[in-house]
C-alpha cells in the first residue's frame, strides 16, 4: 500500500512531468514550423497567417525574435481572455458547455461552485474527526495500512458518535451537489434556447430522415415515399431527398481529387521551373513505363475520370435498385417536421420510422440503410460483447491491483521482498506505476467502444459520441471504481481473509474500502496531471503532421488536410470526468484527502481544454449540448453510489466491537465475566462459604467426557436453576441439608 512518502514520489514525478510538457509547449508553439499544429483553428477560420511566408530560411525554421522566448508564457492569460459569449460564436455551444463542466467544480466569476465549498469542509471538520479516532493504531496488526488510511473514516472506533459527523456532510454535500446541478441544468437549458433562437434557419430543423421505407411492387423507393408523406402530411410536406447506394462512385471521386492533387503539384513546380517542363514515368508506381509530360498526363486522365463519373452518375439515378429504404423528407415548417418526427407513420411500428434529421456535417452514411430487424440483433449482439468485455477485463485489472499493494502481497509472498528493498523503487512501484499501468490497460478502450457504437447502427455523430462515452463510463464504473475497490481489497487483506472465520470478511472489506483511495490518488496524478499537460503538447499530432508534410504533401490541399486537428474527444474526455465526479462525491466523507487532488485535476484541465478549443480543436458538428443532460444524470447516480457505500461501510462499523474489546482488554476471561450472570436470585440468600460452592470455579476449564459430548446442549446445565425442578445430581449435595 501507498505511504505518503510514495504518494510525494508519485507527486514529484507527475508534477515534473507536467512541467516538461508545458515547458516544451510554450518553446514549441512559437517555431514558424509548427504553427499550423498549434494554432489550426485560427487557419480554418482564416484569422492567421503562415508565419513562414515572409522569412528567410532560418526563419522558416526557427524563432529568431529572442523577446518571445523570454514572454512564451503569455499564452496562459491569453486562454482566460476570451468570455463565454465569444466562445459560442468562435467554437460552439459544445464547447462551451464542456468546458462549464470543469467549471462546475470550481469558482467560476465569482460563483462558488461544487466541490471547492465541499473540500474545505471536509478538510476542516472530517479530517481531524478522523485522525483524533485512532482506531488503526489497534488494527495494525490485522489490517494492511498506511498514514493515508488514518485520515480516512476506517480510522473511526465502531459504534463512535463520531460517525454522526459523516452523516451530517454526507446529507449537507448531498443538498449542495443536488442545488448546483439544478442551477447548472437551468443555465445550460437557457443557453441552448437562447443560441437555438439566435440562430438563423438550419436545414436540420425543417427535415425529418425517414429509414424503412417498404418496397411496393413496380414503383420506386422515391415515388413510395413522395406518394406517402403527399397523402399523410399535404399541407407540410415539401420535397424528399433519396439515399444511393454510390460507392463506386464514391471510389471515382476519390481516383479524380488524388489525381487533381498530382495536377496542381505539378503546375506548382512548372511555375518554380518555368524553363523545365515535369515529366512522369506512366507504369507501375511511376518507376517504369513511357516517360511522358506530367501536366498533359494528368489533364487527360481527369477528362476520362469526369466521363466515367458522369455515367456512373446516370446509371446510378436510373437503377430503382441504387436507392436504399431510407430519405429526408423536407417540410415548410418546423411544427410539420416536429409533428411527422414524432408520430408513429404506420400501424406497422417496424416500417417509417421517422426522427429528427442530423445536421449536414453530423450525418453517419454508413448506417442509413440498416434494416430495423438488423439493427434489433446488433443491439443485442454489441449488449453482450459490452456485457463481456466490462466483466471480463477484469483480470488485468486485478494484476494491476497487486502492482498497488506489494506490502499486503509481500506476507503472502515473501519471495517478492528482494525486489522491493530499494526504498525508492519501492515508492516508485506503489506510488506512480500502478496509475500508469492502468491508464494503458485503458487506452484503446475508447476506440473499441466507438467501434462498437458504429456497429449498433447510429446515423448521427453526436449520437455515436454520446453512446460510446456511456459504454465506456459503465465500463469505468465497474473496472476502474468497483474493480480497485474489490480485487485491491482482496489483494491486500488476503491474508486476513485466509486467518479468520467467514463472518469477518465483510468488517475487514468495510475497513478497506476507504484503503483504496492512494491508489484513486496516483491515478488522479498520472491521468489527470500528466495526462492532460501532454494533451496540450499535442505530441503526436506534431510528428505526424512533420511527417505527412515531409513524403505526402504536395499542395496547399494537401497541408490542409495534414493539419485538420479533429474535434474535441468526447468519448474519452466525457467518461473521465464523470469518474472524477464519482470519486469525489464518493470519498468526500470517506477520504477527504483524495478532494484536493481533484480540485488541482479540474483547474489544469480547464485551463489546458480552454486553450485547445480556442486555438486548435474544430467542431465536426454542433449538437446544441446535446450530451449535457446524460452528464448530469450519471452526476445524480454518482450521488446514489455514495449514499449507497457509505451505507454499506457504516453497517460494517457493527460488527467490529468484540475485536476492539479484545484489542483494549487482551487479558479478558469471557467464561468467568458470565458465569454467574443469570444465576437465580435464591442462591444469592446463601451463606458466601455455600455461595461460593455453589459458583463454577472460574479459573478452571470443564473438559466433558465423551459420554458427556454425545448430547450437546446450548447452556451449560449449571444455568438450569429452578426451586421446583431437581437440579443436576452434581448440585444435589451442596443444598440439603444434614439430619440432626
Amino acid at each position: 500500500m501507498a505511504t505518503l512518502e510514495d504518494i510525494g514520489v508519485s507527486a514529484s514525478i507527475n508534477i515534473l512531468s507536467a512541467f516538461a510538457f508545458l515547458l516544451a509547449f510554450a518553446l514549441l508553439r512559437i517555431q514558424p514550423i509548427n504553427d499550423r499544429v498549434y494554432f489550426p483553428k485560427w487557419y480554418i477560420c482564416g484569422g492567421r497567417a503562415s508565419p513562414r511566408r515572409s522569412a528567410n530560411f532560418v526563419g522558416k525554421l526557427v524563432n529568431l525574435n529572442f523577446w518571445t522566448y523570454l514572454t512564451f508564457l503569455n499564452w496562459m492569460p491569453q486562454a482566460l481572455r476570451m468570455s463565454e459569449a465569444e466562445i459560442i460564436q468562435h467554437a460552439g455551444l459544445d464547447s462551451a458547455v464542456f468546458l462549464r463542466i470543469y467549471t462546475l467544480v470550481l469558482v467560476c466569476f465569482c460563483q462558488i461552485k461544487i466541490f471547492l465549498p465541499v473540500t474545505v469542509l471536509a478538510l476542516l471538520i472530517l479530517v481531524p474527526v478522523n485522525v483524533s479516532s485512532g482506531t488503526l493504531f489497534f488494527l495494525r496488526k490485522e489490517l494492511v495500512v498506511s498514514d493515508i488510511d488514518k485520515l480516512s473514516i476506517s480510522n473511526v472506533r465502531p459504534e463512535s458518535t463520531r460517525f454522526f459527523f459523516h452523516i451530517g456532510m454526507e446529507y449537507l454535500f448531498t443538498m449542495w451537489i443536488c442545488y448546483m446541478l439544478y442551477k447548472e441544468y437551468h443555465n445550460v437549458a437557457l443557453m441552448r434556447l437562447h443560441f437555438l433562437a439566435s440562430q438563423h434557419r438550419r436545414v436540420e430543423q425543417f427535415t425529418v430522415v425517414v429509414r424503412n421505407v417498404p418496397h411496393v411492387s413496380g414503383h420506386s423507393i422515391s415515388d413510395t415515399v413522395d406518394h406517402f408523406f403527399q397523402t399523410n402530411h399535404p399541407n407540410h410536406y415539401i420535397d424528399h431527398q433519396a439515399v444511393y447506394n454510390a460507392n463506386k462512385y464514391s471510389k471515382l471521386v476519390r481516383k479524380r481529387e488524388r489525381v487533381r492533387n498530382w495536377l496542381d503539384y505539378n503546375k506548382l513546380k512548372f511555375e518554380r521551373h518555368p524553363d523545365r517542363r515535369p515529366t512522369t514515368k506512366i507504369g507501375f508506381l511511376g518507376l517504369c513505363g513511357k516517360r511522358v509530360d506530367s501536366i498533359e498526363y494528368y489533364e487527360q486522365q481527369i477528362k476520362e475520370i469526369d466521363k466515367r463519373i458522369a455515367l456512373e452518375r446516370q446509371r446510378i439515378l436510373k437503377d430503382p435498385k441504387s436507392i436504399m429504404p431510407v430519405a429526408f423528407v423536407s417540410f415548410n415548417s418546423r411544427w410539420g417536421a416536429a409533428v411527422c418526427a414524432q408520430t408513429q407513420q404506420s400501424r406497422n411500428p417496424t416500417l417509417w420510422l421517422t426522427n429528427w434529421a442530423p445536421e449536414p456535417r453530423d450525418v453517419y452514411w454508413q448506417n442509413l440503410a440498416i434494416p430495423f430487424v438488423s439493427l434489433s440483433i446488433r443491439k443485442l449482439i454489441v449488449s453482450l460483447t459490452v456485457f463481456a468485455l466490462v466483466f471480463f477485463y477484469m483480470i488485468p485489472i486485478a494484476f494491476v491491483q497487486s502492482l498497488a499493494n506489494l506490502e499486503g502481497l509481500e506476507r503472502v509472498a515473501p519471495f517478492l521482498r528482494p525486489v522491493i528493498e530499494l526504498k525508492f523503487i519501492k515508492s516508485f512501484l506503489q506510488g506512480f506505476l500502478p496509475g500508469l499501468a492502468l491508464k494503458i490497460f485503458l487506452y484503446i478502450l475508447p476506440t473499441v467502444m466507438m467501434i462498437l457504437s458504429k456497429i449498433e447502427g447510429y446515423i448521427a455523430l453526436s449520437t455515436l459520441e454520446r453512446r460510446s462515452p456511456a459504454k465506456y463510463y459503465y465500463f469505468m464504473l465497474v473496472n476502474v471504481f468497483l474493480g480497485s475497490i474489490v480485487t485491491g481489497t482482496a489483494f491486500e487483506q488476503l491474508h486476513s481473509f485466509l486467518h479468520q472465520s467467514p463472518t469477518q470478511i465483510p468488517r475487514t472489506i468495510g475497513v478497506s474500502i476507504p484503503m483504496k483511495a492512494t491508489f484513486f490518488i496516483t491515478y488522479i496524478m498520472v491521468d489527470g496531471w500528466a495526462g492532460i499537460a501532454s494533451e496540450i503538447l499535442r505530441l503526436k499530432p506534431l510528428v505526424i503532421f512533420h511527417l505527412k508534410n515531409m513524403f505526402l504533401v504536395k499542395t496547399e490541399r494537401d497541408r490542409e488536410h495534414a493539419m485538420n486537428p479533429g474535434s474535441v474527444d468526447f468519448p474519452e474526455t466525457l467518461p473521465s470526468l464523470q469518474l472524477y465526479f464519482l470519486l469525489g462525491i464518493v470519498y468526500a466523507v470517506v477520504t477527504p484527502i483524495l478532494l484536493p487532488f481533484i480540485l488541482v485535476f479540474f483547474a489544469f484541465a480547464y485551463f489546458i481544454y480552454r486553450h485547445q478549443i480556442i486555438n486548435v480543436y474544430n467542431q465536426q458538428y454542433e449538437s446544441g449540448a446535446a450530451f449535457w443532460p446524460h452528464v448530469h444524470s450519471r452526476i445524480i447516480a454518482s450521488l446514489l453510489i455514495s449514499q449507497l457505500l457509505l451505507m454499506g461501510l457504516l453497517s460494517t462499523k457493527t460488527m467490529a466491537k468484540d475485536t476492539m474489546e479484545r484489542t483494549a482488554e487482551p487479558n479478558l476471561n469471557i467464561k468467568a465475566y458470565l458465569a454467574d450472570a443469570y444465576l437465580h436470585p435464591i442462591f444469592q440468600s446463601f451463606e458466601e462459604k455455600e455461595l461460593v460452592e455453589v459458583r463454577v470455579d472460574k479459573n478452571q476449564t470443564h473438559i466433558p467426557s465423551p459420554s458427556e459430548s454425545v448430547v450437546s446442549s446450548p447452556s451449560p446445565p449449571h444455568y438450569a436453576y429452578h426451586y421446583e425442578v431437581q437440579p443436576p445430581p452434581h448440585y444435589v449435595h451442596h443444598y440439603h441439608e444434614a439430619e440432626p
